[in-house]
């Protein structure tokens, strides 16, 4: 296997680990609300607690990376958030439970928080954004597969059987990641305060940057809003499918996976801000497609959202790394998982009080209205693109890799938002 394959084979796999434990209980909230007498909020904590502390741990741990490495924090990470993951199902209380999600949130804060640093150091440039597909690809499989193994097993093994199984899941990923991950370049080791702190104002100078992480934000707390309240929306009123078969809404996963790993050739076709506006607008339409109280509808509708945010995520994301400064490329990646992850828990958490207390409907407006902030955003935060003679576009070209696409601004009152974002 030559070194590039093992460095895909391992992300991927240490992706599939780390986001099947982190989501394992999220088609099991209605059998914690029901065991512990929960509304959906008080339920999605299960989700939003461990989200929560990955967001305030990864960037602290990104600067320790810079100074241990990187392979050693990634390696450490999906080792000891299997450990937490075996233990989760032995809490006897739903406090004991939140207490030891957070410390698997924070121990999970190490594979997403240093990838994205590691495999531009690995790869260089020109290799990063093809594995960043690749990992983000393994992070979705592992969304499905641990969230499917949740839902298909709670039935006959219980909530508690179905997080052992996920489980166990995620300990042949982490031992595929151990055996496979090449080193990366060596840390420094002289890494001082200072200098992390200015990597860390470095990461918040960038317009483009700033771009990015609102995206991050906003966008997977819509998305994690959507899917905490599914499995209510679901088995509840007047849909009332099995917990089993309403977990298979997170075969949709797998559209993210296609999308996410396609999404490089979008943004060569199309450019970096006309493709990621267009997945965040393409999300909205999708989550509107949910509003009926019809299952085709509703299933078409997570598809599409689905699909869309991956492929979102992915341009955001590799276009944060791209435009991360040489020396800021640990707190980037950091920065962009940290707001992530807080959108995750914040969003989530809003998102299942929002549908528990006003309905389907309003939630899916709320989500319109933080996607709609999103591409606000990429408006604002990163210039229109400048034109060729002739008038046509430069985001026409293939997109360059050094993120240097849309600079100069656009001013024409009657320009709609779509002129805008060419």
């Amino acid at each position: 296997m030559t070194s590039t394959r093992r460095v895909k084979t391992a992300v991927a796999a240490a992706g599939i680990s780390s986001f099947a434990l982190l989501y394992a209980p999220q088609p099991v909230l209605p059998q914690l609300a029901a065991q512990y007498h929960l509304d959906p909020g008080g339920a999605a904590l299960a989700v939003s607690v461990a989200t929560g502390a990955l967001a305030i741990a990864v960037l602290p741990i990104a600067a320790l990376s810079e100074v241990v490495g990187r392979r050693p924090v990634i390696l450490t990470s999906v080792v000891a958030s299997v450990v937490f993951g075996l233990l989760l199902p032995l809490m006897p209380t739903y406090p004991a439970l939140l207490v030891l999600r957070a410390l698997q949130g924070i121990a999970i804060a190490g594979f997403p928080g240093v990838a994205a640093a590691y495999l531009a150091e690995r790869l260089g440039r020109a290799g990063v954004a093809a594995a960043v597909g690749a990992m983000i690809a393994g992070n979705t499989v592992g969304g499905m597969l641990g969230r499917l193994a949740s839902g298909f097993t709670a039935g006959p093994l219980g909530w508690r059987g179905a997080l052992f199984v996920v489980a166990g899941i995620g300990a042949v990923c982490s031992a595929v990641t151990v055996v496979t991950l090449p080193p990366g370049p060596r840390a420094a080791g002289a890494a001082r305060v200072r200098d992390v702190t200015r990597g860390l104002v470095t990461a918040l100078s960038k317009p483009v940057l700033l771009a990015q992480y609102t995206v991050a934000l906003l966008a997977m707390g819509s998305f994690v809003a959507l899917y905490n309240a599914a499995g209510f929306r679901l088995t509840g009123q007047p849909l009332n499918l099995s917990p089993a078969i309403a977990s298979l809404v997170f075969l949709a996963y797998a559209s993210g996976s296609v999308s996410s790993a396609a999404a490089g050739r979008l943004v060569a076709r199309v450019g970096r801000r006309r493709a990621l506006a267009g997945a965040l607008l393409l999300t909205a339409a999708g989550a509107a497609l949910t509003l009926p109280d019809s299952l085709p509808l509703v299933i078409a509708g997570f598809l599409v959202l689905t699909c869309a945010f991956f492929a979102a995520h992915a341009v955001a994301n590799g276009w944060a790394a791209a435009d991360a400064p040489e020396d800021a490329r640990g707190q980037v990646g950091g920065t962009y998982t940290a707001t992530y992850y807080l959108g995750s828990s914040v969003g989530g958490a809003a998102g299942a009080w929002v549908y528990g207390h006003a309905g389907w409907p309003w939630l899916i407006a709320v989500v319109a209205g933080w996607l709609l902030l999103a591409v606000a955003a990429v408006v604002a935060g990163t210039g229109a693109a400048p034109t060729l003679p002739g008038g046509r576009p430069t985001s026409s070209l293939p997109a360059p890799t050094d993120g240097t696409v849309g600079r100069r601004p656009v001013v024409h009152s009657s320009t709609s938002l779509w002129t805008k974002l060419r």
